[in-house]
């Protein structure tokens, strides 16, 4: 028993998640209409466990083909159907699997960002990878840019090994790595929750900013809050999905509740209750909810829950009891869309969140030529 407390690597976050349970009870809920942004964000490998490239091709086909059937089916609060963020890994970039994911965005179902993998990497071997990523992707006409040009971007680190965040120093290589991001145009980092591993923050659902020596390994460890009447602009920020302790479907058992959609574990009405309860949002605005979950969403048992029954399973839940328009509203956002809200949310912005989508952080070309 000792040896699977220790394997739960619950020692990384579980003192940060008592602090956070702390204040929700000393803050309880005062009532009024509540809106739900709801992101999913996908850590897509279309060449996951190195298949050949045949088999990339049948996975993301899969994805072009099924996700329209899945999503056309369901409609938030605003009108839009559910949004799919394709994390996508610039190592696994070939021009036929984004030829079928564009299919898919220009239809108005998600939009692209950055995932990457790398070991050993130095500053320097990791800005030019970066770079040559983000070029590919923005000549395809993805990623936000600013009026002067400059491409922004989210990103999720491969093996959650943000910051050089293992203690061996495996699968990254780079204590600095949040200053470069923020160099190359990164406007947030959406790598966490990675419990049960290692990498794992002792901050939990939350939405803020590193803060201290940004440069140094496992800089994440250290933070502020996002709140109402402050914003960092030299910075990147990090924004967390649910983590928890709660209780099997069924079962006095414990589990660990990090947000992760799985074949075997889907999008529940139970789990969602958990996501939900965590009741992430920038302080001071606390009728605004976010809700970031995540997956590996290429391999075939993952797509054809995602796109199956386990998928409409959590599409049902979220419209039955989170957008009756009296207690709650849903808002299917992207990634990019949920950090605008987050900002509009830090400097004072209230009502409702579908206004500010678009706040700062421009849609990419791809979405505005369709």
């Amino acid at each position: 028993m000792l040896h699977r407390l220790r394997s739960k690597n619950l020692h990384t976050w579980l003192p940060g998640y008592g602090r956070h349970w702390w204040q929700q009870c000393r803050k309880p809920w005062t009532g009024g209409l509540r809106h739900l942004v709801f992101a999913l964000c996908d850590h897509y490998e279309p060449l996951w466990n190195q298949p050949t490239e045949k088999v990339g091709q049948e996975r993301v086909r899969a994805w072009q083909d099924g996700y329209p059937k899945l999503a056309s089916s369901y409609r938030d609060a605003d009108g839009r159907p559910p949004q799919h963020t394709f994390f996508f890994p610039g190592e696994e970039y070939r021009p036929q699997f984004f030829d079928r994911l564009e299919a898919l965005i220009r239809q108005g179902f998600g939009e692209v960002e950055l995932h990457l993998h790398h070991h050993d990497a130095t500053p320097e071997s990791f800005r030019k990878e970066v770079l040559s990523y983000l070029d590919i992707y923005a000549q395809r006409g993805h990623l936000s840019r600013e009026k002067s040009g400059r491409i922004r971007y989210a990103f999720i680190h491969g093996n959650w090994a943000l910051a050089n965040g293992r203690p061996d120093g495996r699968q990254c290589g780079v204590d600095n790595e949040l200053v470069i991001l923020f160099e190359t145009g990164c406007y947030a980092d959406l790598t966490f929750p990675s419990a049960p591993d290692i990498t794992q923050p002792n901050i939990v659902n939350q939405i803020y900013w590193p803060i201290g020596d940004v440069s140094r390994k496992r800089a994440y460890e250290w933070g502020e809050r996002a709140r109402v009447g402050k914003r960092y602009d030299d910075r990147i920020l990090l924004v967390q999905g649910p983590l928890a302790p709660t209780r099997r479907p069924g079962s006095l058992r414990i589990r660990i509740e990090s947000s992760a959609l799985t074949a075997t574990d889907p999008g529940s009405a139970l789990r969602i209750r958990s996501w939900v309860k965590q009741n992430i949002h920038v302080a001071g605005q606390p009728n605004w909810i976010f809700v970031k979950v995540h997956t590996h969403g290429a391999p075939e048992k993952q797509a054809a829950s995602l796109l199956g029954e386990g998928g409409h399973q959590m599409h049902r839940e979220l419209a039955c009891r989170y957008n009756d328009g009296i207690r709650w509203k849903l808002h299917y956002v992207t990634a990019r869309e949920m950090v605008n809200i987050a900002n509009a949310a830090m400097d004072g912005h209230g009502g409702d969140p579908n206004d500010f989508r678009d706040y700062q952080l421009t849609p990419p070309p791809i979405v505005t030529s369709s």
